[in-house]
């Protein structure tokens, strides 16, 4: 997979304050961001201390690098802030609702390829079933990207025809979630489930804010619909492997130790504290160097972000825990369409 260009950094760019500030000014450059002289002032310690540490790991032999991403001038709490506490518990988590999961659907493949990549061209000719990345910006909206690359997942593989649909329209009116505050992707099933269609983006696009009211355009035919949604087994690496050979999987992981990737096979150290959501669109192995088997999976921090906008992240190979890397064993799900 090819690495979205980032600003490399260099022990020249280390040196002195004059060049450090020119690194800066690469940066704000490179991903569009605009601050006036006290802003980037007060920025400016930030941005050092994070081009520095980057910098000292890349020189070690980790399976992935770091990089001066989107990240770059804000601290870790700003960035948990703005972009990783997206994902709130099921109310009454502990107890299932009846009809909460729809019944009779097999839940995967039993027999699964070595490699699956939904962005790619499959059989028949079968278009793509994964658009394109989407960036939350400072909205606590990843639920909604999640269970919208989801759905947008399946209905392409059911339609053959992929259709970017809108996130806006989780967060105006899923009443049930918390907007830009948070949400669960559970919920956004279900909300979906309840009404005549989902939006596309294009009808309804994204503000990175809540509009305080649902805007629906009233058509008589549904862009999209789902039937209902399923919980994969908790704890379970096959269960997710037969989810994810059959269609893209939401999941929810701890993003903490991976807020700066910039490319590679992410195998910890990680905690399991999930607070983010995210979309598995395939798995594979690496042999760069060793063999690592891997995760495919979308964010919603922007094509600027990580691969591309996507994360390799390690299977299998973290024994100290049944969780699995950055928890996501523990909850994932994926929406059903007949």
């Amino acid at each position: 997979m090819q690495v979205a260009t980032s600003v490399d950094i260099t022990d020249m760019d280390l040196a002195s304050e004059k060049s450090l500030w020119a690194l800066y000014d690469r940066w704000c450059e490179h991903h569009n961001v605009v601050r006036d002289l006290g802003e980037k002032a007060r920025r400016f310690s930030v941005f050092e201390e994070n081009a520095r540490m980057i910098h000292q790991f890349n020189q070690g032999d980790a399976p992935y690098k770091l990089s001066l991403n989107l990240f770059g001038d804000m601290t870790d709490e700003e960035v948990d802030d703005g972009y990783g506490r997206c994902s709130t518990p099921l109310p009454n988590s502990g107890k299932r609702r009846q009809g909460q999961v729809t019944h009779g659907v097999v839940a995967g493949r039993a027999n699964y390829p070595m490699y699956v990549d939904w962005r790619m061209t499959g059989y028949d000719q079968r278009p793509s079933a994964v658009t394109n990345v989407k960036i939350q910006r400072g909205c606590g909206s990843c639920w909604a990207f999640s269970a919208i690359a989801a759905v947008e997942g399946i209905n392409s593989i059911r339609t053959r025809k992929l259709v970017s649909l809108s996130a806006q329209q989780l967060l105006d009116c899923d009443k049930k979630s918390g907007g830009c505050s948070g949400g669960n992707p559970i919920l956004a099933f279900q909300y979906m489930m309840g009404h005549i269609r989902i939006s596309t983006e294009a009808d309804y696009p994204y503000i990175a804010d809540e509009h305080g009211y649902c805007w629906v355009l009233k058509r008589k035919n549904p862009v999209v619909t789902i039937d209902g949604f399923k919980k994969v087994p908790r704890n379970d690496e096959v269960a997710l492997l037969q989810a994810v050979a059959a269609q893209p999987v939401v999941v929810v992981v701890d993003t903490k130790t991976f807020r700066r990737y910039g490319g590679g096979v992410f195998v910890g150290p990680c905690g399991t504290n999930g607070t983010h959501a995210m979309t598995v669109v395939g798995y594979g192995t690496t042999y760069e160097t060793n063999p690592i088997d891997y995760w495919i999976v979308k964010n919603s921090w922007g094509p600027k972000w990580g691969e591309n906008g996507y994360i390799r992240l390690a299977r299998g190979v973290d024994g100290r825990t049944k969780e699995g890397i950055c928890g996501i064993l523990m909850e994932a799900s994926y929406p059903v369409k007949n």
